[in-house]
Order: C-alpha cells, then sequence, then structure tokens
C-alpha cells in the first residue's frame, strides 16, 4: 500500500493523548481525520469512518506513560545538577508534563535539546507504527531518514519515584516546618500558601485553556 501521506498531521496525532479525541488515517488520500468528543461535525465524522471503516486505521498515539518514559531519561541527562533535581520534582505527580516544560522556560539551551529529543522519538514511533500496517508513502518525511534515537547518558542519581516521591518528601518537610512556627506567625505563612494554590489553579486553567494536546497527564 502506497499513499501521499500528511506527516505533519500525523506527527499531531501521534502526540496527542486525550480521551475525547481520536485520529485515522484515510487510506485512500493519506490525510489525517481527527475527531473530537463536542465538535459539531463528530458525529457524522465517526459515522462516516463506521460506513467505510476499511478505509480508514486508527492511529495509535505513543501513550502518556511512554511519553512520561521519555522525560525521565532525559531528566537523568541533566548535567546541571539544580536543574535536574528541580525537574525530578517537576514530573511527580498530576500535571507533570505541564511543570515539567514550565521548568524548561528558563533554560533556553535544555529546552531545545529536549524537543529535538522528543521529535527523534516521535518520528521513530511513527516509522515502526507505517512498518508495522505495512504502509509506504509516495512523499517522505520532512524531518528525513529516521534511526533509532541514542540513549541519553545517565548523569547523577537516577529519577526514581519509590515509596516516598519528592514531592511528597517536600510535604513532609513544609509540615514538619509549620510545626514549629509560632501560633503568631500562622496567618501569614496560611495567606502565603493560599497565594501559591490560587496561582497554580490559574497556571492550570490556562494550561486547559491552550488545550496542549501532550498535557493529558495519566500519573
Amino acid at each position: 500500500m502506497k499513499i501521499e501521506l500528511d506527516w505533519d498531521a500525523l506527527e499531531i496525532a501521534v502526540e496527542r493523548n486525550s480521551p475525547d479525541t481520536d485520529s485515522y488515517l484515510d487510506l485512500t488520500t493519506g490525510r489525517i481525520l481527527t475527531i473530537t468528543t463536542g465538535d459539531p461535525e463528530a458525529t457524522i465524522n465517526r459515522q462516516s469512518v463506521s460506513e467505510n471503516i476499511r478505509n480508514f486505521l486508527r492511529i495509535e498515539p505513543a501513550s502518556s506513560r511512554e511519553q512520561y518514559r521519555w522525560m525521565e531519561r532525559f531528566v537523568g541527562s541533566v548535567v546541571d545538577e539544580p536543574l535536574r533535581e528541580r525537574l525530578i520534582i517537576s514530573i511527580d505527580g498530576k500535571g507533570a508534563f505541564r511543570r515539567f516544560k514550565d521548568v524548561l522556560l528558563a533554560y533556553p539551551a535544555e529546552r531545545e535539546r529536549w524537543f529535538s529529543y522528543r521529535a527523534d522519538l516521535l518520528h521513530w514511533h511513527i516509522q515502526n507504527w507505517l512498518e508495522q500496517h505495512e504502509i509506504a508513502t509516495t512523499n517522505p518525511p520532512p524531518w528525513g531518514q529516521v534511526d533509532a534515537p541514542q540513549e541519553l547518558p545517565a548523569v547523577g542519581r537516577p529519577v526514581v519515584h519509590g515509596t516516598e516521591a519528592p514531592g511528597e518528601a517536600l510535604r513532609r518537610q513544609a509540615r514538619d516546618l509549620i510545626e514549629t512556627i509560632p501560633a503568631i506567625e500562622l496567618p501569614t505563612a496560611i495567606a502565603f500558601l493560599e497565594f501559591l494554590k490560587q496561582r497554580s489553579l490559574e497556571a492550570m486553567a490556562k494550561a486547559a485553556h491552550e488545550h496542549d494536546p501532550t498535557d493529558h497527564d495519566e500519573t
């Protein structure tokens, strides 16, 4: 089977992880059909797929769990120890993808290295998926030849989220500190914690509004 493939749309579909979205490769045209729950055309598109099921192949995105492992391996390769420690904490718990990217915003070189590494892994995933389904293309991918990504060298202690994850250790430390603060100072401490909580909620709301497809955590 040979088709002219919409590579850019396929890449977006592979990296997208949303329980409300499914993407299909049209085997007759090479175009990508994305169906999102709530979209006015969702019902019509689903019916079109079901009535022509042989012409459509559901695209298998790189799972959130798999992409989380990519982050873990990248974090383990960061040479800057303070940054590595911040990243280890950032990927602990729900919202890991968003926090991870937020930390890297202040480190453009490492941010670029992450995007390059992640792109290589996505392209390798796409190539394996196409080969698995025996799909050949008449047009080459815009990113060129894809080789198996190199393993990143581990630096410092490994990224391990064991019985007490880094985030929980910090929460325990915060609770211990609260116990030592005089009662008269507690209103100030509580007000500051409320400020941090509100800022976090606003950041999460902004991320949801922007609807970043890589931010649907399974952790």
